[in-house]
């Protein structure tokens, strides 16, 4: 699952889905006129997801997700993603005309993707995937995810990713051709033209949020901590969860939040340690930053720095994955084999040194959505 967003990490995945309230199970409701494209979006709520429609809407319309069986008013309500059951697909069918999984099947079997697909095939409804992740930043083992991308991506009848070089890998691992479309705005309009802060320090972040199996937080804030006390009005901050702190949650890291705290005290860093932030203390976040290092050593893309990208916060983005394709930003070396120190210290320094200004143009990002929104409608419109 991508990011942001990602500063919401999923729940840790639970096997099933729920099932729709009696009011919504309607199996054939009038959703538009005949020109209308009814897209079962898995999910529909997320921001990238919303963000494939402009601003003014269009022929497009995406099913609001159904909200899972327990999940509370107010929380991240399409997760897991109640569309990933066969037996919704047969028992909606005549609500949808094509099937959009973007991510969320974290939690789904091979073998429980195949039913979905088959109950697609089944009642004549084409399948597009995206493909945002071809290594799942939320699993420890690369075969799980592997094994569900064996499933989906041959089966698709179109798909869609955000970079040449995941194209390209598409290409090499499945032998399938995947349009390239980049990855829209997150930040909604009127941030977009926000005015950074004006200030005495130059802040480097790095959010270690919740610890996912994809970060490596430690040898880089040790790395980061080194290089910036050697230059004048440069501080690290550091920000992460409670919940690594408890041994009874899912995402306990022993001994993480220690090594922060000692170096709290020694005043080598700032740390802060606070529940998830929602969008606009998100945004305070970004914004405040000079610079937002990504402490990933796998992963595929990154809507944490189109985030940035956003708001003219300089991303260090790590070797692995395909950061770099998807907006400007300086890179170091760390992938699963380990961190470059040397190649960290320099990009730093050149963040320090050189300043970019790397930020979008909002006339730029609406350009760009509106692009996208209309390859997605003629994409799906080519299929039916």
């Amino acid at each position: 699952m991508p990011e942001p967003f990602a500063h919401r990490s999923p729940a840790k995945p639970t096997p099933g889905v729920g099932t729709d309230p009696p009011s919504s199970r309607d199996p054939n409701p009038v959703l538009g006129t005949a020109d209308t494209i009814r897209v079962a979006s898995v999910p529909a709520g997320h921001v990238y997801v919303r963000h494939l429609s402009p601003p003014e809407g269009d022929r497009v319309v995406r099913l609001a997700d159904p909200r899972p069986c327990g999940a509370p008013s107010g929380s991240q309500h399409w997760w897991p993603p109640v569309m990933l059951s066969p037996d919704w697909v047969d028992e909606h069918s005549g609500t949808f005309d094509v099937f959009h999984l973007h991510f969320g099947f974290d939690a789904q079997s091979p073998s429980v993707l195949r039913e979905l697909v088959g109950a697609l095939r089944r009642n004549g409804k084409p399948f597009v995937y995206t493909v945002h992740d071809l290594a799942n930043p939320h699993h420890h083992d690369e075969g799980e995810h592997r094994a569900q991308l064996d499933v989906l991506v041959p089966a698709a009848d179109r798909l869609i990713t955000l970079t040449p070089g995941a194209a390209e890998e598409i290409t090499a691992r499945w032998g399938r051709t995947a349009l390239v479309l980049p990855h829209p705005h997150v930040v909604e309009p009127a941030g977009l033209v926000r005015p950074r802060p004006e200030r005495d320090r130059f802040t480097v972040g790095v959010h270690a949020k919740s610890i996912r199996p994809n970060m490596d937080p430690l040898p880089v804030t040790r790395v980061l901590a080194d290089a910036l006390s050697e230059l004048p009005d440069a501080m690290l901050r550091i920000d992460c969860h409670p919940e690594i702190d408890d041994p009874a949650s899912h995402w306990y890291a022993p001994g993480v939040l220690d090594e922060l705290r000692e170096l709290d005290r020694k005043g080598r860093l700032e740390l802060s340690v606070h529940d998830y932030f929602d969008d606009d203390e998100l945004w305070d976040y970004l914004i405040g930053l000079d610079v937002s290092v990504l402490p990933y050593r796998f992963g595929t893309h990154s809507g944490w720095l189109e985030a940035c990208h956003d708001l003219g916060t300089t991303v260090l983005a790590p070797s692995c994955g395909f950061y770099t394709q998807q907006r400007p930003c300086l890179t170091y070396g760390h992938d699963r084999r380990g961190l470059g120190a040397e190649s960290l210290r320099e990009a730093v320094r050149a963040a320090y040194d050189e300043r970019p200004t790397w930020r979008a143009a909002p006339e730029n990002r609406r350009a760009e959505r509106l692009r996208v929104a209309r390859e997605h409608e003629a994409l799906y419109a080519d299929l039916l």
